[in-house]
């Protein structure tokens, strides 16, 4: 059964909005590391949507010129994978995605059966991902600043999740990176 690894980038005090952390070229390299460790990618509408307005390459696959050289690598990493989007208001997706239809947990663990390694983010599915048990490791990118406002991830889970931290390491950009794996 594979993996399905979840990263998420926080301030301080808990804001998950990526407009409120400091994405240098530290954090790009270790989310291009990230993508890069998994074989397919699991997100939600908003996710999905956002990212691929982001980071979709043109079909010349040059990439735009707002974009800094050091952005590229994570671009083109996250462009490459197969995705997975998980919405009810959807018709299709494209950009090397496709609907994730049917029962949640059931298409999940199918994807876990096809796949060694799965990466989800954002808020929404994850939460629903996490209360179904689904989650195998945990990713907080704790970024040293204080938003005081925000989306918060996991804020509604209905019970407690306990955690077993695995790894800690710092980003050059001043943000630790905390992983876990479920208590089990």
């Amino acid at each position: 059964m594979g993996v399905l690894r979840y990263s998420i980038n926080t301030t301080l005090d808990g804001c998950c909005d990526h407009e409120a952390v400091n994405a240098d070229e530290s954090l790009h390299r270790h989310s291009t590391e990230t993508i890069g460790r998994a074989d397919a990618l699991l997100f939600g509408r908003v996710v999905y949507g956002m990212m691929e307005g982001a980071w979709r390459l043109p079909e010349s696959g040059e990439p735009p010129e707002w974009m800094e050289p050091w952005m590229v690598p994570f671009a083109r990493a996250i462009d490459a994978k197969p995705k997975y989007v998980v919405s009810s208001t959807l018709e299709s997706a494209d950009w090397n995605a496709q609907l994730v239809e049917g029962d949640l947990a059931e298409a999940v663990r199918a994807l876990k059966s096809e796949y060694d390694s799965l990466y989800t983010g954002g808020v929404t599915l994850p939460l629903a991902l996490a209360e179904l048990d689904l989650i195998d490791e945990y990713e907080f990118v704790i970024h040293p600043r204080l938003a005081g406002r925000g989306p918060a991830p996991f804020a509604g889970l209905t019970a407690h999740i306990d955690l077993v931290p695995t790894t800690r390491f710092d980003l050059a950009c001043g943000a630790v990176v905390a992983r876990y794996e479920p208590k089990r």
